[in-house]
C-alpha cells in the first residue's frame, strides 16, 4: 500500500475501539504517526499502540474524558508536543444515548453528557488544534447519517441533533480555515458493526431492511472514507458531508 500520509502526524479521539480504532489502524497503514485518546481501558489502548508500532509507526495513547473541555485541550496540546507537529485531527469519540421525547424515565444527565462529548468535545478539540495544525492540514469529524437524513427509529432525536450540530460547525469551520488550506469535512456513517451498534442488536434487522445494500457497514469502510478525506487527493474537498450508510438514507 502506498503510504500517502508518510511524515504526517494524526490525532484521533476515541481511537482505542470500534470505528476510532479502525481509523487509527488505517491512517497508520497509510504512513501517519498516531496519537489517539481513550476513555476507559488502558490495556485495550496499549494493545492498539503495539499494533501500530508493529507497522513501524510511532504511536501514543492518552487518556482523556471528551466531555471535559480542559482534558480535551490538554490532549490536543500533548499530541502536538509528542512529535512537534500536527497535520490531521479526526474527531471520532462519541456516545449514543436514546430516549423518546417526553419519556419520564429519561436520564437527563446522560443526555447532557452526550451533548458534552458529541458537540462540545469536538468544538474544544478543533479550537485548540487550529493554531497547532500545519497549513494544508485536515480535520474530519464522525457524524451520523440521521443528522441530515431521516431518523431511522424513535428515540434518537438527541443523538442525531448532536451530530447535526457537528455538521453545521464543519461547514462554518471550512470557511474559517480555507485561507490556510485546512480542509474540514464530516463522515456520516449509517449502521456500523461496532460495540455501540452491533449488527445483531435489537433494531439490526429493521435497519438492514431499510438499507439499499441490505447489510451493516464495517468500521474499516468508514475508516476508508476518512483516509480519503485526509489524503492528498482530497485537497479540494472542504465543508462536505460524505455519507457512508449503504443507501439507508435514500
Amino acid at each position: 500500500m502506498t503510504q500517502t500520509l508518510s511524515g504526517k502526524v494524526a490525532l484521533v479521539t476515541g481511537g482505542s475501539r470500534g470505528t476510532g480504532a479502525a481509523i487509527v489502524r488505517r491512517l497508520a497503514r497509510d504512513g501517519a504517526d498516531i496519537v489517539f485518546s481513550y476513555g476507559l481501558s488502558k490495556e485495550q489502548a496499549e494493545r492498539v499502540v503495539q499494533e501500530l508500532e508493529a507497522l513501524g509507526r510511532r504511536a501514543i495513547a492518552i487518556k482523556a474524558d471528551q466531555a471535559v473541555g480542559s482534558e480535551v485541550e490538554s490532549l490536543v496540546k500533548a499530541a502536538y508536543g509528542a512529535f512537534n507537529r500536527l497535520d490531521i485531527l479526526v474527531n471520532s469519540a462519541g456516545v449514543f444515548v436514546t430516549g423518546v421525547a417526553g419519556d419520564p424515565a429519561a436520564d437527563p444527565v446522560a443526555f447532557d453528557r452526550q451533548l458534552a462529548i458529541n458537540v462540545k468535545g469536538v468544538v474544544s478539540a478543533v479550537r485548540t488544534a487550529i493554531p497547532l495544525l500545519s497549513d494544508g492540514g485536515r480535520i474530519v469529524s464522525i457524524g451520523a447519517a440521521g443528522a441530515s437524513h431521516r431518523a431511522a427509529f424513535p428515540g434518537i432525536a438527541d443523538y442525531v441533533a448532536s451530530k447535526a450540530a457537528v455538521a453545521a460547525y464543519t461547514r462554518g469551520w471550512a470557511r474559517d480555515l480555507g485561507a490556510r488550506r485546512i480542509t474540514v469535512n464530516v463522515v456520516q456513517p449509517g449502521p456500523t458493526n461496532t460495540g455501540m451498534a452491533p449488527q445483531e442488536g435489537p433494531v439490526a434487522e429493521m435497519l438492514r431492511g431499510m438499507s439499499a445494500l441490505g447489510r451493516y457497514g464495517e468500521p474499516e469502510e468508514v475508516a476508508a472514507a476518512v483516509a480519503f478525506l485526509v489524503g492528498p487527493e482530497a485537497g479540494y474537498i472542504t465543508g462536505a458531508t460524505l455519507t457512508v450508510d449503504g443507501g439507508l438514507s435514500l
